[in-house]
C-alpha cells in the first residue's frame, strides 16, 4: 500500500478539525524557520500547533528543536503521520478543552 503524501494527511485532518468546530490555520513565521505547519483552535479557545510529517517520518532536527522551545513554554505541539492520529489528536482536544 502507498503511503500518504504529508499534504495529504494534513488536508483529511484539517478537514476533520474543521467540520468539528476548529479553527485551522496555516502558519508560517519570517522571523524564525522550522516552526510547525499549522496553528489550531479548538471551539473553547485552547491553541496547539501540529507538525505534518509523511507516515513513518520524524521531525527535522531544526523542527525538534523549535518544537522544544515551544513545549518548554507551555505550548502543546502535535506530531502527525497518519490520518487516525490526527483524528484522534482532534477528538482528544474537542474533550480536553
Amino acid at each position: 500500500m502507498k503511503k500518504m503524501l504529508e499534504k495529504q494527511i494534513e488536508e483529511k485532518v484539517n478537514t476533520y478539525a474543521k467540520e468539528q468546530g476548529f479553527l485551522v490555520y496555516k502558519f508560517t513565521s519570517p522571523q524564525r524557520a522550522a516552526v510547525p505547519d499549522r496553528l489550531y483552535i479548538t471551539p473553547r479557545g485552547k491553541v496547539f500547533f501540529v507538525e505534518f510529517k509523511r507516515e513513518g517520518q520524524k521531525p527535522t532536527p531544526a523542527q525538534q528543536r523549535e518544537h522544544d522551545r515551544l513545549r518548554c513554554g507551555g505550548v502543546m505541539v502535535y506530531v502527525i503521520d497518519n490520518v487516525a492520529a490526527g483524528k484522534a489528536m482532534v477528538d482528544a482536544m474537542r474533550l480536553m478543552c
